[in-house]
């Protein structure tokens, strides 16, 4: 097991950022770890990392416990935290060398994580005349240097531009091949095209915790699309079976949200065909993580 966390609680003050929080990660996991602002999920990687102790409760990070075998778990995990500290004035690879001697690994090391993290054009350069994505390449590099089993990223998106994210995104799947990751962001997008499973938490709980394909097909609701020859009445619609909710886009173009296990676009057809209209377009709309997430954590 890469991380195992049980019964995890943490308070500032009054404050409950972390309640009887409990999960396991198996080795080769690529996990988003999801919940609005001030849910806890820093404070959580924290605990993690080692930054932080908690209050109550155990976390095993490659069965090192994150309370009485630091040092181990340290060398297990590779940390890019949400803001991301660097030498400005260091070049890339001074930085990195002076890194290398810290985890005391061979200086060839450096080479290969500057090649996996895509930094190589840059690499003869100052990191403060480096762009956004290109000093959290320099993070993810240091992360990476000691060939950590465990990567926590806490946020390492943040601030990028589209391209930018997109060469990010590319680097974490590369390196996610052989190792466990454990991913916080807020982009959606991020955990739809880089992680099998996600945990939400919410006001310090975890109120989700699946596969993402699982979590996303979870419940029996199903939204059509659906544009008719002509513009109908309300209350025609709403004679259509196991129709739950229904909105008119414009004109004849409806989204109609059903309760059902099975696919309701024949039902819809039948319902133009009885009424004598033609179905000009007749589409599912899968129900994205975004979706999920704001029902799960209103």
């Amino acid at each position: 097991m890469s991380i195992e966390v049980n019964s995890i609680s943490k308070s500032y003050g009054e404050q409950k950022a972390l309640d009887e929080i409990s999960f396991k990660i198996e080795k080769g996991e690529i996990v988003g770890f999801l919940g609005p602002n001030g849910a806890g999920k820093s404070t959580l990687m924290k605990i993690l990392t080692t930054y932080l102790l908690a209050d109550s409760g155990s976390a095993l990070v490659n069965s090192h416990d994150v309370m009485t075998n630091t040092k181990e778990v340290q060398r297990s995990i590779g940390y890019l935290p949400e803001h991301n500290p660097l030498y400005l004035d260091l070049y890339v690879r001074e930085y990195l060398a002076f890194n290398a001697d810290v985890y005391k690994v061979n200086k060839s090391r450096i080479d290969e994580v500057i090649q996996l993290t895509g930094l190589t054009p840059e690499s003869h350069k100052k990191i403060s005349q480096l762009s956004k994505g290109y000093r959290q390449r320099v993070g993810l590099a240091n992360a990476l240097l000691h060939n950590p089993d465990v990567l926590i990223l806490d946020e390492p998106t943040t601030g990028l531009d589209p391209n930018q994210l997109i060469e990010i995104r590319n680097v974490i799947k590369n390196v996610g091949k052989d190792k466990t990751v454990f991913l916080s962001t807020h982009i959606m997008q991020e955990v739809e095209a880089i992680c099998d499973r996600v945990i939400i938490i919410d006001k310090g709980k975890i109120v989700a915790d699946k596969k993402l394909d699982n979590l996303i097909s979870a419940d029996k609701e199903q939204v059509i699309e659906v544009e008719f020859d002509y513009k109908i009445e309300e209350q025609v619609i709403a004679t259509i079976p196991h129709l739950k909710s229904y909105v008119n886009i414009h004109d004849s173009l409806w989204e109609l949200t059903f309760l059902a296990d099975k696919d309701m676009r024949p039902t819809v057809f039948d319902f133009a065909h009885d009424n004598g209209l033609k179905t000009l377009q007749l589409n599912q709309k899968n129900k994205n993580l975004e979706a999920v997430f704001r029902e799960i954590t209103k």
